[in-house]
Order: C-alpha cells, then structure tokens, then sequence
C-alpha cells in the first residue's frame, strides 16, 4: 500500500494529524515530515524528499501545501497522488510580506507566545465548541518547535515562488479541501487549484476554517480516505 507523507502548517507538528494518523495508519506508512529546518522552500523540500519513501502519496495543509508543490516542482515522478489542503498557490502577496520582519523581529526577542497568540492563532478557526482545545494545541505545537522554526518557516514564506504552473502540470488524482470559513486561504483559492488541475476533486468542510483536520476531523479524514482509494 502507497506510504503517505504528511506536511502540516505554520508551526504545527504531526498532532496537526492526530486524528488521521489513528485513522488511517492501521494498514498504511504514515510519515509527518517536519519542514522547519531551513529558510527557503527549496530547501525544505529537499529535506523532505531526502527521508521520503521512493515513491508516496502526498498531503499538505497551509504552508505544508506550498511546500507539497514545492516537491512536486522537484520529482513529480515520485509522487503517487496529492492532496492540499487549505493552501494557496500563488507567492505571498506585498503587504503580508511587509509582516514578516515585524513578527520575526518579536520572536528573536523572545515574544513567540504573543506572537502566535495576538497575529496568528485568532485567524485560524470556526467558532465552535472545540475551537479552544484546538487553539491551545496550536499554542503547544508552536512553543515546541521554537524561535528558530519560526523565523526560517516565515522567510521561507515570505520568499516562495508562484507555483501555478507546477498545478497545471499534475497528473495524479488529487483532492483539494478547505474549511468553508477559511479566512486565510479561502475557498476561491481552491477553485483556482481545481481549475488548474484536470480531474481533482474538490471539497468543502462545513463547519471548519483553516484547520478541519483538527475542527472536523471525521469529515476531512473521511476525504482523506476516498482520496487514498481514488
């Protein structure tokens, strides 16, 4: 059975997949590949490709999605299928790359908490019952992997290429999946996607924003699991 790599988002590790990793793992290779290691997504990308299986299903949420097309970018032949998940193909747009300095500047000098707490974590998710345990798991995620994760993952960010033109060239049975409340990569972000990509499938979580892997799991492992099928 096809291994499957997961690429999580922004200063999140594999509990980003919790749920779909004790879902889906019973009888497939689950690897969650950490992409914090370097300051460009070349390079993260590289790193990934160097400890992944020779060929593997691939799914990536926010920035685990630019670098997911990253790879592709690098060895389309090794990739068995795609999913990306609330993400964006294009480079970061002037005034949110105007942010970048600022937040780096307070996470070198220690205020990675305010950071995630005040800028980020507010953008992240629906309202809904479970909306604080999954924000205090982001809070944990994200003081876990660090001050340096931060900064490389968002000069990597602010530095990506457009990568329309790797979609375009996709040829695998892809899904594409975003929150219908998703704020920071919203749905038309997806319909470009699905429009750039003969034969994807697209499909909406109700009820979630930019994490449904943590807001509707059942639901996004659900997709995860027809796509796996596809």
């Amino acid at each position: 059975m096809t291994p499957l790599v997961l690429l999580p988002g922004m200063m999140c590790d594999a509990r980003l997949f919790g749920p779909q990793i004790a879902a889906l793992g019973s009888n497939r290779a689950i690897h969650a590949a950490p992409i914090g290691g370097h300051d460009t997504m070349r390079a993260l990308a590289a790193e990934v490709l160097a400890h992944a299986p020779p060929r593997f299903a691939l799914a990536g949420l926010s920035m685990g999605g630019i670098v997911a097309m990253e790879i592709l970018a690098q060895a389309p032949e090794r990739i068995e299928r795609l999913a990306l998940l609330d993400t964006n193909p294009r480079s970061e747009l002037p005034e949110i790359q105007a942010r970048r300095a600022p937040q780096i500047e307070a996470v070198q000098a220690g205020h990675l908490r305010e950071v995630m707490r005040d800028e980020m974590k507010p953008n992240y998710l629906a309202e809904g019952p479970g909306r604080q345990a999954v924000l205090d798991l982001c809070m944990d995620m994200a003081m876990a992997l660090g001050p340096d994760v931060f900064v490389n993952q968002s000069r990597a960010l602010r530095d990506r290429p457009d990568r329309q033109d790797v979609l375009r060239a996709v040829n695998v049975p892809t899904l594409l999946l975003c929150g219908r409340e998703d704020r920071l990569c919203p749905i038309e972000r997806h319909e470009l996607m699905h429009g750039l990509i003969p034969g994807s499938t697209l499909e909406i979580i109700e009820g979630a924003a930019h994490l449904p892997v943590l807001e509707k799991p059942e639901d996004t492992t659900a997709a995860l699991a027809r796509w796996l099928e596809a």
